[in-house]
């Protein structure tokens, strides 16, 4: 088994390129003694989070190399392309930082800005334009007081507060959140049930 795991992002802390050691290993045998499944433990340097690894070979093969077939937790995620490219690459690089809260906020922010720029809502502040878009039902009022509970702020009105505490990890998640379920109210859901619609609607040849 791999002394080190070859991950991308450290699913817990979302550094990127981790230190991921193995730590420990161990076996487990189906009931019908036919598949064997290697465990690992790798160990993130930077956070301290666990990262279990499995490998599957057949017990009748135990020279055969394993290989790290799935790994958990698996926090990769795939963005629509149905989102506005801006706003996507926003939301990505806000996913990516993380790490650095401050700016991971900032881009969540500026995707769901896009967004709501390319719904045609450009004027006034962000917080502004939320509340318009659900005036005018473009989404939830429920969404709308989401967006007011977390610290989606702008740099600015984040910086102008000298006594503010700093954003924590925690509420960079929480920023995102809300960026991927805008998306998936505003993009993503309403173009999946258009191209059902379509599919739907297709006649056979």
């Amino acid at each position: 088994m791999l002394a080190n795991l070859d991950l991308e992002r450290c699913p817990h802390c979302n550094i990127n390129k981790p230190n991921l050691q193995r730590i420990n290993l161990y076996q487990t045998i189906s009931s019908d003694h036919r598949i064997r499944r290697d465990w690992v433990n790798y160990q993130c340097s930077r956070c301290g989070g666990i990262v279990l690894g499995e490998g599957r070979t057949g017990v009748r093969t135990p020279n055969e190399k394993t290989f790290i077939e799935a790994i958990y937790p698996d926090n990769s995620l795939t963005l629509s392309d149905f989102i506005p490219v801006r706003a996507k690459e926003y939301l990505k690089q806000a996913i990516d930082s993380i790490v650095a809260p401050s700016g991971s906020i900032v881009l969540s922010a500026s995707s769901v800005d896009a967004m709501l720029k390319s719904k045609e809502y450009k004027d006034g502040s962000l917080y502004s334009r939320i509340d318009q878009a659900a005036k005018d039902h473009l989404i939830t009022k429920e969404m709308a007081n989401w967006a007011h509970e977390i610290r989606l702020h702008s740099n600015e009105e984040r910086h102008s507060d000298e006594e503010q505490e700093l954003p924590n990890e925690e509420e960079a998640k929480k920023c995102i959140e809300f960026a991927l379920a805008l998306a998936e109210f505003l993009f993503v859901l309403p173009s999946r049930i258009e191209k059902g619609r379509n599919t739907k609607g297709e006649k056979p040849n």
